[in-house]
């Protein structure tokens, strides 16, 4: 099993900058990808990106490309998304969460899912 706790959020001003952090314990060998994904009020989990635990390679959604970042601490098995220049339309619960095996780049099918944090993006 993996573990992921998620750190960070809260409210932010429209043009400000957040970082969420997701902690992985437990049979991290097994994690595959770690991915970002949000779900705002009312609407479906959207895919944010992911990064292969053992090389960091990133994939993003493309209306992320330039606002968020995702990197990996591997002394600690942590997960960050940066976000910088949020927008109301970014207010959402985020999550990450981890693959054991491949699936499409963009799915949200996971494995294994933090507790989920949320973000509020002001005017």
């Amino acid at each position: 099993q993996v573990q992921l706790v998620q750190s960070g959020g809260g409210v932010v001003q429209a043009g400000g900058s957040l970082r969420l952090s997701c902690a992985a314990s437990g049979r991290t060998e097994n994690i595959y990808h770690l991915g970002w994904l949000r779900q705002a009020p009312g609407k479906e989990r959207e895919f944010l990106g992911r990064i292969t635990w053992s090389g960091g390679i990133t994939y993003y959604a493309d209306f992320v490309k330039g606002r968020f970042t995702i990197s990996r601490d591997s002394a600690d098995n942590t997960v960050n998304l940066q976000m910088n220049d949020l927008k109301p339309e970014d207010t959402a619960v985020y999550y990450c969460a981890a693959l054991r095996r491949f699936r499409p780049i963009g799915t949200d099918v996971f494995d294994y899912w933090g507790q989920g944090t949320l973000v509020t993006v002001s005017s």
